[in-house]
């Protein structure tokens, strides 16, 4: 994995904490999100912990361009931030990052992420939702066509919809009265039709496309 932060103090706490793990290789460290670009380019690692604000170039946008180009493999991103109200969090989950760790938390939380993250999943709990809506609903403009939704069937539509409010799985199968392992099934094939690298990106496409929009009940 790969950590990219401004802060030395900072990206030498995690990689110390991080490289202390039988299961986690740091290959990298970054001062700033251009060199994060290159390193992960040439090291390919599985994640990616990156800090938002950045000289030269900040975090939101060497997400886009690590995710935007093959040569890194199939990185993901998790964003680092200094309190759950960044204002960049939309920004940043837009770009394509899977999800958000705050800085000062306990570092069982941190090693926790990066192997929720490192197997696929993303970390997007209710309140970082919440800033998205408030973030989508403060941008305005209108509705962005969402390729593939003609493809879900109902219940998958429903399933996105309630993904998108910021439902886990647990609670989506119990609102639909269904099981857990269903939801899972649901959500993947919500993922694959929409072509959608995570459940980050489908709460984007949901208020994007107008599936969903702030303030108003399904």
């Amino acid at each position: 994995m790969l950590v990219a932060d401004d802060q030395e103090l900072v990206s030498t706490g995690f990689k110390m904490i991080l490289s202390a793990q039988e299961d986690i290789d740091v290959v990298g460290v970054a001062a700033d999100g251009a060199e994060a670009v290159e390193l992960a380019l040439r090291t390919r690692p599985d994640v990616v912990l990156m800090d938002i604000r950045m000289p030269r170039m900040d975090g939101i946008e060497a997400t886009r361009r690590i995710l935007a180009d093959g040569r890194a493999g199939a990185a993901r991103v998790v964003v680092l931030t200094t309190f759950d109200a960044d204002e960049y969090v939309y920004d940043a989950l837009a770009a394509g990052a899977s999800g958000f760790l705050l800085k000062d938390g306990p570092a069982d939380e941190l090693l926790r992420a990066v192997r929720v993250v490192a197997h696929g999943e993303t970390l997007l709990s209710p309140a970082v939702t919440t800033k998205v809506i408030e973030r989508f609903a403060r941008r305005g403009g209108a509705a962005t066509p969402l390729p593939g939704l003609d493809e879900l069937t109902p219940r998958e539509l429903e399933v996105l919809k309630l993904l998108a409010r910021g439902l886990s799985n647990a609670e989506i199968a119990e609102r639909l009265v269904i099981g857990d392992a269903t939801v899972k099934t649901h959500v993947a094939r919500v993922l694959l039709k929409l072509d959608l690298r995570d459940r980050a990106q489908a709460v984007i496409a949901a208020y994007e496309s107008g599936i969903v929009q702030p303030g108003r009940p399904d």
